[in-house]
């Protein structure tokens, strides 16, 4: 398993995609323009450009899409936990929580999860972050996109 998670160690690393994916294409499409300046402004060298700018995109894409699919099941799956763990009164309320609130609380454990709904409800506190840096007992996940 990963290292113990927490809000100052949350986010995921993917050397193979952060580290060499990332780099590669961005110094890829730089040295393409740099090429086209430099060398001259020719039909071959215009493909290149458009070709690198076509993969820039797509990793970006990639990861854009795997996140939103991500918070999609997030916002699923912490709608049916807070179904289980919701007192009566904030149950009928669940439907009231964005996407943003229920990405930050997902990390909350269960004892916590309740209390701090409420918080985020009644304070209408909306950014993840601000509630991820609200959970006392962390719920680590481990299996993000």
């Amino acid at each position: 398993m990963a290292d113990e998670q927490s809000f100052a160690h949350h986010t995921k690393w993917v050397g193979g995609y952060h580290g060499f994916v990332v780099p590669a294409l961005l110094l890829n499409f730089g040295w393409s323009i740099y090429q086209w300046v430099h060398l001259g402004w020719t039909v071959n060298g215009l493909i290149n450009i458009l070709t690198a700018a076509a993969l820039v995109l797509l990793m970006f894409y990639s990861r854009i899409f795997a996140l939103t699919v991500q918070d999609r099941v997030i916002r699923l799956e912490e709608r049916l936990r807070l179904e289980k763990l919701l007192p009566d009164d904030l149950k009928s309320r669940i439907g009231e929580f964005t996407k943003e609130q229920l990405v930050g609380l997902r990390f909350a454990g269960d004892g916590e999860l309740p209390g701090l709904a409420r918080k985020v409800l009644t304070d209408k506190v909306g950014d993840r972050k601000t509630i991820k840096q609200m959970v006392q007992n962390w719920r680590g996940d481990y299996l993000r996109a």
